[in-house]
């Protein structure tokens, strides 16, 4: 599977509740397993007006297929094709 990281724009995401925040991760998962397709959400991390998605699939036609059953908004999706951190300078 491919490794992508979606880009959702949410006005007032930072403001969500802990309840509202377990609800979207509900509805993920609930998606996820009915999908029929392999899929793996890996985290996601929630900024004042977005939420950013690391997520694997085998393209970004499934990723786009989650995001619209789960009635998620996609911004943007690119595929990842590396990682750097800091120890990648040892």
């Amino acid at each position: 599977m491919k490794k992508f990281i979606i880009e959702r724009d949410m006005p007032g995401a930072g403001n969500m509740t802990a309840e509202e925040l377990q609800s979207a991760s509900k509805t993920s998962n609930s998606v996820i397993s009915v999908l029929g397709k392999p899929y793996k959400w890996i985290e996601s991390y929630v900024t004042n007006n977005k939420i950013y998605c690391i997520h694997e699939a085998e393209s970004e036609d499934v990723i786009r297929e989650h995001s619209e059953c789960a009635s998620f908004p996609v911004t943007r999706v690119e595929e990842i094709k590396g990682m750097i951190s800091p120890q990648s300078a040892d």
